[in-house]
């Protein structure tokens, strides 16, 4: 099969936006508004588009747009150390000890990269079968252990191998129709983990809507999307996770929610 040029990645400039938009609005109106302003519907509607659509660029760029996928991952995982104290000063239900979103967000890429890298070697017959059988053994075993642990859990640390299996499946996929349906078929995972991932039929159909979204963008409506003019400067879009955490703790303390 012939592979496709890479795709553009401009519409990842306009996902950057409305990413950082939806989870601000998600966190501020389950943390900073009161709860009888009546707006709890915000976090099962459109605070359910961040986490795909953080996934799906963190997949994307995994594929198409970095050389070293594990620097990528390391890059995050200092975001979500630092991150990491603010968010564990947010209130919450249960007072079990949970790793932030960049955690799950580098582990599925780390995941995703390397069982990429091991069947890409398998094919070319310079590693054995019996090696990839043991690393795919211990990344299962890396994925249950790490489940109980970060943010989405089990489901979330899926999300993005799926991704990056579906999105090179239909950025691949020739005219005819075997390809097509092979590229087709990889999607079904992907929406399937999305709609485990939320409990209310709401957050469900956002978040596998979302999903749905990006993966057409895979199929090749990603090479229609025109450049956004004003670019997310690489600070701020860095920043704003640990940041805007940072911010609501300050707030929580000023205003005394802090038992």
């Amino acid at each position: 099969m012939a592979v496709s040029a890479k795709p553009s990645s401009h519409w990842t400039g306009w996902a950057q936006w409305l990413a950082l938009f939806t989870m601000t609005m998600d966190h501020v109106t389950r943390y900073v508004i009161p709860e009888g302003w009546g707006l709890e519907w915000v976090g099962s509607s459109v605070g359910r588009i961040a986490f795909p659509l953080f996934a799906a660029m963190v997949a994307w760029h995994g594929l198409f747009n970095t050389r070293n996928p594990m620097r990528y991952a390391r890059r995050m995982l200092i975001i979500g150390m630092i991150a990491q104290l603010p968010y564990m000063l947010m209130p919450r239900e249960s007072d079990a000890f949970i790793l932030n979103i960049c955690f799950t967000l580098a582990t599925g890429l780390a995941l995703g990269s390397l069982v990429r890298l091991g069947w890409q070697h398998y094919q070319q017959e310079s590693i054995h079968f019996g090696w990839l059988l043991g690393g795919a053994a211990a990344g299962v075993t890396l994925w249950y252990l790490l489940g109980f642990w970060v943010e989405y859990s089990h489901y979330g640390l899926l999300l993005i191998p799926l991704l990056m299996f579906a999105m090179q499946a239909l950025n691949d996929a020739e005219r005819h129709f075997s390809a097509r349906l092979w590229a087709g078929l990889a999607a079904f995972p992907v929406l399937w983990i999305a709609g485990q991932m939320n409990a209310s039929d709401m957050a469900k159909s956002f978040t596998v809507g979302t999903c749905i979204v990006v993966l057409v963008l895979a199929a090749g409506v990603a090479q229609r999307i025109p450049t956004l003019q004003w670019t997310m400067p690489r600070r701020l879009w860095l920043a704003w996770y640990p940041g805007h955490f940072a911010l609501i703790a300050l707030w929580l303390l000023i205003s005394g929610q802090f038992s």
